[in-house]
């Protein structure tokens, strides 16, 4: 490949930008060296796409970005910069306008919807005795307890937050799903990566956690697009 975008990576709900360190290590490895992890505040859609699109911004060249869970809908809003080539969502939301994350989740709930407490501050938490079993069932259990301790617990208003102009509508796509997600029901997933007409869809059998507990065929599918787009 002659010129590698840069990619920024953007997570989503229950973690924070060290959920990408594995997917990190390996781009790096695949000659990927322009890397970028936002760090969203997880306070509502328009905060975190704002965050989003300010990192895009200071990058001078082609940009492709990585969503993960939550951080699908993230790019979805975000990803309308001139600059971003492309879209690779990862066990991700990819909202229409119009809709929420958590409409999308209502509407077909996943298994582990009953595990997420409200807090008395309206943040909501990934109950830590339930994390492991929840967001990452693949991983080993030192591994899911520091994800459930360090988890980043979105502000509950944020499920309802409604996308505006959908990104993946312009820009090529691509999606990773997860047929063992507790987190986003996996037909959901499927429902979403089949209204993107993504260039292709990935499906692993594995947990909501895929970008930490199959960090390989994720990065696979990433260096896939940037070859499509910029190769």
């Amino acid at each position: 490949m002659a010129d590698k975008p840069s990619i920024v990576l953007v997570h989503g709900f229950w973690g924070g930008a060290a959920h990408w360190s594995k997917v990190i290590v390996e781009l790096h490895k695949r000659g990927f060296t322009d890397l970028h992890a936002v760090e969203n505040p997880l306070t509502s859609l328009a905060d975190d796409a704002e965050r989003t699109r300010k990192m895009v911004k200071q990058l001078p060249g082609p940009v492709l970005l990585v969503g993960h869970s939550y951080g699908g809908a993230v790019i979805t809003e975000a990803g309308d910069l001139p600059q971003v080539s492309g879209l690779v969502y990862v066990a991700a939301f990819a909202p229409d306008a119009g809709e929420s994350p958590g409409q999308i989740t209502q509407e077909k709930p996943p298994e582990a919807v009953d595990n997420i407490a409200p807090d008395s501050d309206g943040y909501l938490w990934i109950k830590q005795d339930k994390y492991h079993e929840s967001f990452c069932q693949d991983l080993p259990v030192d591994e899911a307890l520091v994800m459930a301790v360090t988890q980043k617990a979105p502000l509950g208003s944020t499920f309802g937050d409604t996308v505006t102009a959908p990104a993946w509508r312009n820009k090529p796509s691509w999606y990773q799903v997860s047929a063992q997600d507790r987190m986003i029901h996996p037909d959901n997933e499927r429902r979403m990566a089949a209204r993107i007409d993504p260039r292709a869809t990935v499906e692993l059998d594995c947990g909501h956690a895929s970008l930490a507990s199959r960090p390989d065929p994720v990065v696979d599918l990433i260096a896939r697009a940037a070859e499509e787009l910029h190769g």
